[in-house]
């Protein structure tokens, strides 16, 4: 039995284009254009799953998909540093944001370390691999890191090391636990 998930990340938002922890923002306009014109390209599936943040479920709706909500797809907790900048947590907090960075177990802003949200999304991966056809899902760029890393067997380490542009898919195929990934295709390419 062969499984096809398709993670799609979310278009852009103020708080993507700002370097700030996800604050809830909802799509700026041109992410929301960029969503509505790709509508209608993704292939069919057999389940539609969205991240219950606020970018994830507005860009889905916008690509017009009828999507169940998966909490374990969604963002990691980044604890107090939610809203701030890259900028503001590394002037404030270097020491702790340098941890954070290089320790997958890390979690000095009293959120959920990198290790965790890797196995909350392997955990997903797993009950997705055990159903036939394909799977469609809108999450947060950190979700797809975490896929990839546990797809590919990578330590956790490798997370910080794999870039996720907005509105882009990335497709894993596989059964018996066994993934192959194809990356970074831009919604509304041929998939």
């Amino acid at each position: 039995m062969t499984s096809r998930v398709i993670l799609i990340s979310p278009a852009i938002t103020a708080a993507l284009r700002e370097a700030r922890f996800d604050d809830g923002c909802p799509l700026d306009a041109s992410g929301l254009r960029q969503a509505k014109a790709a509508a209608g390209t993704l292939p069919a599936a057999e389940r539609v799953w969205v991240s219950p943040t606020v970018r994830c479920r507005e860009t889905a709706v916008a690509l017009g998909l009828d999507a169940v909500e998966a909490p374990e797809l969604t963002a990691l907790d980044a604890g107090r540093w939610r809203g701030a900048t890259l900028t503001e947590v590394s002037e404030r907090e270097p020491e702790a944001l340098a941890r954070w960075l290089s320790d997958p177990g890390a979690a000095p802003h009293g959120g959920e370390s990198v290790a965790a949200l890797c196995d909350r999304v392997a955990d997903w991966l797993e009950t997705v691999a055990q159903t036939q056809g394909r799977t469609l899902a809108v999450v947060e760029p950190e979700a797809v890191r975490a896929a990839v890393v546990r797809a590919l067997g990578a330590p956790d380490s490798a997370f910080w090391r794999a870039d996720v542009p907005p509105l882009t898919a990335i497709e894993l195929s596989g059964r018996s636990g066994r993934w192959n990934v194809r990356l970074g295709q831009p919604v509304g390419a041929p998939l």
